[in-house]
C-alpha cells in the first residue's frame, strides 16, 4: 500500500545504522535515518516527504511555540522471524491522531496518509528494526501549528513529522507508584484524552517531585475530587482484584489507550470477567490492605505492560505479590508479543505487514 501516495523519496547519504549500539538502546534517544514530513497549507496536506533525519528550521513567531497546538501519537513495528516487517493497529493510532487534531483545533490528517507515511518510512529503515526480546522500532508521528503569528486563534499552516528510533524496554524493572491526590493532569472538558504536548508538560513538576520521594511514577486522580483513578503517567492502568480485571473508563480526562484496548479484547476473549467503570482511590486502598488487589499494571504503548510493584497510599507503602506470579499480565504480554514478533497466529487481524 506504501506506493499508492505520491511521497518524494530523499535518501541520506551516510546511514548511521553501523555506528550504532543495539545492545544500548536508551528509549527515545536513538533515532533512524530518514523522517516523514508534510505540510498543511491552503485547506490541503502537500509536500509529502521522505528526508534525512535532520534538525528543522523555523520562525521564532511560530504559533506552536507560544500557544500549544502540538500533539502526538506512539506506534511500533516488529520484525518476524520471516523478516517482515510490521505494524501493531495503525489504523487505531489514525483515529486516535485525528481526535488529538479535532480537539486542539487542527486539521484531519487522512488515516491512509497517516498509515501509509509510516509505512513508507519504515519500509526504508527496516534494518532499524530490533531483532532482540522485547526490542522494536518506535515511531512518533506529530503535528504542529506553524503560523508565523502572535494571536491567540487557530494556525493556519501544520507540520507532520514522523520519527523512528529502536527501542528496548520503557521501564527496566517493576514500578513503585503513589497515587498523586494534589496535582491535577486532567479535567473535565479538558483534553486529557488528546496526546497534546500540553498534558505532559504539566506532568513534569509532579513526577519530579515524586521521583524524589523515590517513586517511579505516579496514579493520576480526578481534578474534581481527587477520589477516583484515572491513569498512570505513562500509561493507562488496570487492577487485578477478586479474579476480575478492571480499569477505568475513558471520558475526556482519559487517554483511549490501544494497548489499553488490546489487553481488555484478550481478557475477554479469554473468558475473564472484565468492568470499564471509575473505581475509586479508597477502593483500590482497601484492596490493598485486605489482599484482593492481586495485580496492578500499567498498559501503553512505550509501556506495553509494566508491573506494579508497590503502591504508595495514604502515607503507606503497600507491596503487591511477585510479579512472576501474576498470572494475568504475564499472559496478556506474552499473547501480545506472540502476536506482534509473529511467534503465534494474529486471530484479531492486529498486525499490519509492510
Amino acid at each position: 500500500m506504501t506506493d499508492t501516495l505520491d511521497i518524494k523519496i530523499t535518501k541520506t547519504s551516510k546511514s548511521r545504522l553501523e555506528e550504532t549500539d543495539f545492545s544500548h538502546l536508551p528509549f527515545g534517544k536513538v533515532f533512524s535515518d530518514h523522517m516523514f514530513v508534510a505540510d498543511y497549507e491552503d485547506g490541503e496536506w502537500k509536500n509529502l516527504q521522505i528526508v534525512p533525519y535532520d534538525e528543522l528550521s523555523f520562525s521564532p513567531a511560530m504559533s506552536v511555540l507560544h500557544y500549544g497546538q502540538a500533539f502526538f501519537e506512539g506506534l511500533k513495528a516488529y520484525k518476524h522471524a520471516d523478516g517482515k516487517a510490521t505494524l501493531f493497529r495503525p489504523y487505531k493510532n489514525a483515529e486516535r491522531f485525528n481526535k488529538s487534531a479535532e480537539r486542539l483545533c487542527a486539521p484531519e490528517l487522512p488515516e491512509d496518509i497517516f498509515v501509509q507515511s509510516i509505512a513508507a518510512l519504515v519500509n526504508l529503515d527496516k534494518d532499524w528494526i530490533p531483532t532482540a526480546e522485547h526490542h522494536s522500532l518506535y515511531i512518533r508521528p506529530f503535528m504542529f501549528s506553524t503560523d508565523p503569528y502572535l494571536g491567540v486563534q487557530p494556525s493556519k499552516t501544520y507540520k507532520y513529522v514522523v520519527l523512528t528510533g529502536p527501542v528496548g524496554a520503557y521501564f527496566p524493572k517493576p514500578l513503585k507508584v503513589k497515587f498523586e491526590t494534589y496535582y491535577t493532569r486532567a479535567a473535565e472538558g479538558g483534553f486529557g484524552f488528546a496526546k497534546a504536548a500540553g498534558n505532559y508538560a504539566g506532568s513534569l513538576l509532579p513526577a519530579q517531585e515524586a521521583m524524589k520521594e523515590g517513586f517511579d511514577q505516579l496514579i493520576w486522580t480526578d481534578a474534581k475530587e481527587h477520589a477516583y483513578v484515572e491513569e498512570l503517567g505513562a500509561a493507562n492502568v488496570m487492577f487485578v482484584i477478586n479474579g476480575k480485571l478492571i480499569t477505568p473508563s475513558t471520558r475526556d480526562s482519559i487517554l483511549k489507550g490501544v494497548t489499553r484496548d488490546s489487553v481488555l479484547t484478550l481478557a475477554r476473549h479469554w473468558g475473564m470477567e472484565v468492568e470499564e467503570r471509575r473505581i475509586s482511590v479508597a477502593e483500590v486502598g482497601e484492596a490493598l490492605k485486605s489482599g484482593t488487589l492481586s495485580e496492578a499494571f500499567g498498559v501503553g504503548t512505550a509501556a506495553t505492560i509494566a508491573p506494579i510493584a508497590s503502591i504508595g497510599f495514604e502515607g503507606e507503602l503497600y507491596h503487591l505479590p511477585n510479579v512472576t506470579k501474576a498470572e494475568f499480565s504475564n499472559r496478556a504480554l506474552q499473547a501480545l508479543n506472540d502476536i506482534r514478533y509473529g511467534f503465534g497466529p494474529d486471530e484479531f487481524g492486529w498486525n499490519y505487514t509492510i
